[in-house]
């Protein structure tokens, strides 16, 4: 008996160890698809992570793209802006320079013309005061001629009323008979 106890206690000793191996087995087997799972779990949490990632970087190279070309464009336009602006710029000052010209040019030619007028007027006047001295010469000519004849007559005068008598030859006398005695 005392075997058959020893060997039933054997038996459920072996018993024993072999559940108490199967259940460290299946936990060993538990744990290991436990860890399986957590491994695949953290390879994809980390493949999400890096696709994440990639993605996120991606998406930072194309909003750095988008914001460089659209910086481009506005730099683009900006100097399309500032060319145009320089050009009218230009334009209006070379528009005011041409107008300013053009005044200048005015304002010479009316001063040209108000001096030549003033010439003219000058030269009109000085013609007219030419022409009035030469008929103011030529009256005061025929004034002096006839003071002169006056001035003779009254020689004369004297002479012919004079009772004493007068005796003159020569040159002299002729040219006073030829005076006292009229022509036709």
């Amino acid at each position: 008996n005392r075997v058959r106890v020893l060997e039933d206690e054997a038996t459920r000793s072996i018993e024993t160890i072999r559940k108490s191996n199967s259940r460290k087995l299946q936990e060993i087997e538990a744990e290991r698809l436990r860890y399986d799972i957590e491994r695949r779990e953290m390879e994809e949490t980390a493949r999400g992570r890096a696709r994440v990632e990639e993605i996120k970087a991606m998406t930072d190279a194309d909003v750095a793209l988008k914001k460089s070309l659209g910086n481009e464009t506005v730099s683009k336009v900006v100097a399309r802006q500032d060319a145009e602006a320089l050009l009218k710029s230009t334009y209006i000052t070379c528009q005011m320079m041409r107008i300013e010209s053009e005044k200048r040019i005015i304002v010479e030619v009316k001063t040209s013309e108000a001096d030549l007028a003033v010439a003219e007027s000058k030269a009109a006047g000085m013609i007219a005061k030419a022409e009035a001295e030469a008929d103011g010469a030529e009256a005061l000519k025929e004034k002096r001629r006839y003071e002169l004849e006056w001035e003779k007559l009254k020689v004369l005068e004297t002479i012919a009323g004079s009772k004493s008598r007068k005796f003159i030859t020569g040159e002299k006398g002729e040219a006073i008979l030829s005076a006292l005695v009229p022509r036709p």
